[in-house]
């Protein structure tokens, strides 16, 4: 018997005026669901928080003159004008933007590595500020510590495999090491003052010395949120306003007796004409207040 042959079967070719088939796309990766999610809980955070700057009020669970109010009222609270709170609503949006897109896994994660070691950075230097300057700290910006924190853990705990090819890793830390060291000179720039050389307001200056010369004192504590609001309507000119010290040893210690014998029991407080007026005071109104020619002063410069 003769064997059969077994024919190969032809490979079909494309007619005449068929393209061949392109290669299939490589579909984009899910979003990350879990990055997604405590992003989204900053967000609501940071969003509360500057809402609560905008409305110059106070965040829940946050007692006036406690922790929260002094880091609110110190000048760790804002950047450019805008509350902190705002750039770290900022962030998370970055954050979760990132967590949805991208292109492969790989560059997710790139994003995703910057951004939240940008973020604890930043979290952990506005902390240790807050410690150093005014001795407070706030549950509401730890949280956010703590959820940048848990971000950043997630993310590099998850971290695709060579997502920089072999040998990058030291480079790739460095050159995110020193974008992030950038950002926080940045901030010391111009939160420590360091950059501020604005001239003195005439009009505030005339203002200061007429509260010295007329006996008025202003009462305030280092610490104390409103405190640092009032001195902010003076600008450069605060260190010429009388001032007393009511809390010297800091927050917890003894009251200083000056403020004790005028019975001051809130801060700020100011004494003028015999007259006690707690709480911040605008330039006009303590111009009204003790007599001085505002409008005219204006009209002087």
């Amino acid at each position: 018997m003769a064997r059969r042959k077994h024919r190969k079967p032809a490979r079909t070719r494309p007619s005449q005026g068929q393209a061949p088939q392109a290669p299939r796309a490589q579909s984009r990766p899910r979003s990350d669901a879990w990055v997604l999610a405590l992003a989204a809980l900053g967000m609501l955070l940071t969003g509360y928080l500057t809402l609560v700057a905008w409305g110059d009020g106070t965040p829940a669970l946050c007692a006036e003159g406690g922790d929260c109010d002094a880091i609110q009222g110190s000048r760790w609270s804002s950047f450019l004008g805008l509350p902190m709170a705002l750039w770290g609503f900022a962030l998370y949006a970055l954050i979760a933007l990132a967590a949805a897109t991208g292109a492969t896994l790989a560059a997710r994660w790139r994003h995703l590595s910057r951004l939240t070691l940008l973020g604890v950075a930043v979290s952990v230097y506005l902390t240790i500020a807050g410690l150093v300057d005014v001795g407070a700290t706030c549950g509401w910006c730890l949280a956010s510590l703590a959820l940048m924190a848990a971000l950043f853990a997630l993310v590099h705990l998850r971290r695709p495999g060579a997502p920089l090819g072999q040998g990058r890793w030291t480079s790739w830390w460095l050159g995110n090491g020193l974008v992030v060291i950038g950002v926080v000179l940045v901030l010391q720039l111009v939160l420590g003052d360091v950059l501020d050389r604005r001239p003195e307001n005439p009009r505030l200056v005339a203002l200061a010395e007429h509260l010295q010369a007329t006996g008025a004192r202003y009462y305030g504590a280092s610490w104390c949120g409103s405190c640092a609001r009032q001195n902010r309507l003076f600008g450069a000119s605060a260190e010429r306003l009388p001032y007393v010290e009511c809390s010297p040893a800091g927050r917890g210690g003894p009251t200083a007796r000056a403020c004790v014998e005028a019975g001051v029991s809130s801060y700020p407080t100011w004494q003028i004409n015999g007259l006690m007026h707690t709480g911040v005071q605008t330039p006009p109104d303590l111009a009204r207040l003790s007599g001085f020619d505002w409008e005219g002063a204006q009209a002087r410069r």
